[in-house]
């Protein structure tokens, strides 16, 4: 019965957290019991199973249970199967999102040399625009999770591309997550690529488009600022925070000590 299996994923994280604190007793349970469960689930032909068993994998890796190479030898083939161009659409669309929600949890080893070709062949997925748009919602965090020299690479022509996707949708997703993906890039690319590229979204067509690249204009301006005299930074959740210099703080002992933090646009769409 699928809710039997629904339940029996639901409970996996916890079972888990056990076996990993009483480790000397059950040094291999999980890794040989339950991880090949949890990968099985995630091709389910109950989709109510399968969206378990993703919930399940993500608490996992969350809390860093599962091994290294359970992850490169177990997770993400699978993954690369479900997502790959002659894939089931349900399939390949919660692929997709899995993909990117667990990247930020991956080393930057294996997500670059795993995951980012896959991502950037879906970010050109001309058969669902569902892929696509997924792959523009999470672009910034793709680009977090490789840093600098991958993202100016391979993922800024992708981006390109999605900013003059013929879906708007795709645009203003692309001009919500405008920030977080400047932020991952040099002053220069910043300066030569991206302005222009954005100028093209606050220019658009599309209405929806406009209102979302016009959202984002600070956070994008906050970008080219020097973190050093600015005091500005990207926290790991995704916000844009302002921390007050040092000197101010000192000087005026009614200035509150809390760090101003303005919600970025990609952390507001999610």
């Amino acid at each position: 019965e699928p809710t039997v299996r629904t339940e029996l994923m639901e409970q996996i994280p916890p079972i888990a957290i056990f076996l990993q604190e009483s480790r000397p007793k059950f040094p291999t349970a999980f890794f040989e019991y339950l991880m090949p469960i949890v990968v099985r689930y995630l091709t389910d032909v109950n989709n109510q199973v399968r969206k378990a068993g993703q919930e399940a994998l993500l608490i996992l890796l969350e809390q860093d249970l599962v091994a290294q190479s359970d992850i490169e030898n177990k997770v993400c083939p699978i993954l690369l199967d479900l997502s790959a161009p002659d894939s089931d659409d349900e399939y390949k669309v919660e692929a997709v999102n899995i993909i990117c929600k667990m990247a930020s949890m991956l080393s930057r080893t294996t997500v670059e040399h795993m995951l980012l070709p896959r991502f950037c062949e879906l970010c050109s997925d001309g058969k669902l625009f569902q892929v696509r748009k997924i792959c523009a919602a999470n672009f910034g965090d793709i680009c977090n999770a490789v840093g600098q020299e991958a993202t100016e690479r391979l993922l800024i022509p992708k981006f390109f591309e999605l900013c003059s996707d013929s879906v708007w949708g795709m645009r203003k997703a692309c001009a919500e997550c405008f920030m977080a993906v400047s932020y991952t890039t040099s002053p220069e690319v910043r300066r030569s690529k991206l302005s222009p590229l954005f100028i093209s979204l606050i220019s658009d067509t599309c209405r929806w488009v406009r209102q979302a690249a016009f959202q984002s204009l600070g956070p994008f301006i906050s970008t080219f600022a020097n973190p050093s005299s600015a005091g500005l930074y990207i926290r790991e959740d995704g916000t844009l925070s302002i921390r007050p210099p040092a000197q101010d703080v000192n000087s005026n002992p009614c200035q509150p000590s809390n760090n101003i933090t303005v919600m970025s646009s990609s952390a507001n769409a999610a």
